[in-house]
């Protein structure tokens, strides 16, 4: 059986964004958790234009369970999973996760599925039909995290993120974002 994921031993445990909820997270992790704009324009914004991704893994897996429910997919449906870092010169930044069922990648004329070492952002930011319809919040603990991955980008401590499900025309995606110590640490 192959694994769902190079970021993760598990499935990480997520929390509906609700009322109240942003007043419990300390206050960088909610300017990133709530940007409602593109995460990769911010952080050019702030580090220029070396701003860069790593694809960590693309292909058609099946979903986790949550992100099965989530995108009301049918049963046994291959997703196009892509998991990335973005950093800056050797300082990791963001790790993302990316699910997108058949039917949006086929809405997407392609787009989605050859961006290489493009930014998501890119392509989806640009879209006048992108609506953003729910989000999650998580605090990962180290035994998530594959040891591997613990390794390359030096995770210590716990890690907050956020999951978007994402429409464009009525296609949905789920975009999953890990904010790593160095970007909560500059953004003070």
């Amino acid at each position: 059986m192959t694994t769902k994921s190079v970021l993760f031993n598990q499935e990480p445990n997520w929390l509906g964004s609700r009322p109240g909820l942003r007043h419990h997270l300390p206050e960088t992790v909610q300017s990133w958790t709530y940007e409602s704009g593109s995460l990769t324009q911010r952080l050019r914004s702030y580090y220029g234009p070396g701003v860069a991704v790593k694809v960590l893994l693309q292909c058609w897996k099946t979903p986790y369970l949550s992100e099965h429910r989530l995108l009301k997919l049918p049963a046994h449906e291959y997703v196009l999973t892509r998991e990335v870092l973005l950093y800056v010169k050797s300082k990791p930044l963001i790790l993302a996760r990316t699910v997108i069922p058949k039917s949006t990648v086929k809405t997407a004329k392609s787009n989605l599925s050859k961006l290489g070492n493009r930014p998501l952002g890119e392509i989806i930011f640009s879209s006048p039909k992108l609506e953003r319809i729910a989000m999650d919040v998580t605090l990962i603990q180290m035994p998530t995290w594959k040891s591997s991955l613990l390794e390359q980008v030096e995770i210590n401590a716990p890690v907050w993120g956020r999951r978007t499900v994402y429409g464009i025309a009525s296609k949905h995606m789920l975009v999953s974002e890990f904010f790593l110590p160095e970007v909560l640490h500059e953004f003070k």
